[in-house]
């Protein structure tokens, strides 16, 4: 098949070389210059899309992320892309397109439980953004388009949560937070491609959400930090889990981010 890339980062590229070794045909568009030897690569700007000199495309990965998280950005990048990109494909016989978004688009914010069946209810105007251009995807594409809600994409760095155990003495509330490792995110959109059937839409979670205040005290326990109070007990955020995953047999490498951020935590020591 031939299959083409629109937003070509970090996700991207793993998802590209997972599908080069099965032996399909890779194209990619960003704004900047790419050196994968296993894709063809073009620099586009999105909304003015020209696809009249590739050839005939079967399957579509979108994957934009916008430069800041603004509204304005989210609006650009996410649903003012939406129909130049259509328009563009229009010439070709695709069979699916995948459409990465966010589980942003859940609202919930008071520690409750989100799978696949949950009631999409964004709560600001990021998560409206966001699933407004899902909408207008499955418009354009409502046979054919899958829509892939990732949370909380996480892989070798762990500068952040390094910084925050640093800098946190006191957390507000039990605030819980869920994850993907970009690796087994890419695996599974991989396998979308080639996946004979697939529901219209797939959080991809690890089904292992955590409080907040617990990863950093795990930072604090392992660099011999001052340990985090707990101010109160509230639960906040939302524990979120990718249900359908279990349908299709898919298989996680990395179920427990702290394996991940020991090794990393080590790599960084070693320096």
């Amino acid at each position: 098949m031939h299959i083409l890339f629109i937003g070509y980062g970090k996700t991207s590229q793993r998802v590209a070389k997972h599908l080069f070794e099965c032996g399909h045909h890779i194209s990619t568009i960003s704004r900047s210059e790419k050196t994968d030897c296993y894709a063809t690569h073009a620099i586009q700007d999105v909304q003015r899309l020209d696809l009249t000199a590739f050839r005939p495309i079967d399957v579509v990965y979108v994957i934009l992320a916008p430069s800041q998280s603004s509204v304005e950005a989210y609006q650009q990048t996410y649903v003012e892309s939406v129909e130049p990109i259509a328009q563009a494909l229009k010439l070709h016989p695709v069979q699916r397109i995948i459409i990465v978004s966010s589980t942003r688009v859940y609202g919930e914010s008071a520690g409750e439980r989100i799978d696949d069946e949950s009631l999409i209810q964004p709560a600001d105007e990021q998560g409206h953004l966001l699933r407004k251009m899902e909408l207008l995807w499955q418009a354009h594409y409502p046979r054919h388009s899958i829509i892939i809600r990732p949370s909380g994409i996480y892989g070798t760095s762990i500068v952040r949560l390094k910084r925050l155990a640093e800098q946190t003495l006191n957390y507000p509330t039990i605030h819980y937070s869920n994850r993907v490792h970009i690796d087994d995110l890419a695996k599974f959109l991989a396998m979308l491609a080639d996946l004979p059937a697939v529901a219209s839409s797939y959080i991809v979670s690890n089904n292992t959400p955590l409080p907040m205040h617990e990863i950093l005290l795990w930072f604090q326990q392992q660099l011999h930090l001052p340990h985090l109070q707990l101010v109160s007990e509230r639960p906040t955020g939302k524990r979120i889990y990718a249900t359908r995953l279990s349908r299709i047999a898919f298989k996680f490498d990395h179920l427990i981010c702290f394996n991940d951020y020991a090794e990393a935590l080590l790599v960084h020591s070693n320096r």
